[in-house]
């Protein structure tokens, strides 16, 4: 088992990873008859992309000695109606200062668009991903 998710009524969640212990609460949305005062499960879904992303981008910047502790990623979801669905995610990746060669922005841009959780999400869901490089070489 991965984990186990509680109603704890008022239309929020308690979710216990089972291995850690660690919890996460969920709320809905202002939008959708809820309070907000906590992620929402689409809230979820779409950091769930982000934490997805920089995970492969950690591996293949480890597998390299390529230096990204201090990226930033920033996620607006964007929602859909008839039927209510997440619609888009916008994510920004702002790098670190750092002097990145083209090689390694390739490698650091493709290790984060070939995440899991990415390919999982249906193909009309819009993956609108941009890189900002502050420094860079050639």
């Amino acid at each position: 088992m991965t984990s186990r998710v509680v109603y704890k009524g008022e239309l929020r969640t308690e979710a216990v990873h089972i291995k850690s212990g660690q919890i996460i609460i969920t709320d809905a949305p202002p939008d959708n008859q809820g309070k907000g005062e906590a992620f929402s499960p689409t809230d979820l879904l779409a950091t769930s992309l982000a934490s997805c992303m920089l995970t492969i981008m950690g591996i293949s910047a480890r597998d390299r000695s390529i230096p990204i502790e201090g990226t930033i990623l920033e996620i607006t979801k964007h929602m859909a109606s008839d039927p209510r669905r997440v619609a888009a995610i916008d994510i920004t990746v702002i790098m670190p200062d750092y002097a990145y060669s083209s090689h390694e922005k390739k490698i650091l841009e493709a290790a984060a668009r070939t995440c899991p959780v990415s390919f999982s999400l249906h193909p009309d869901l819009k993956q609108n991903i941009i890189f900002i490089w502050k420094d860079s070489i050639e």
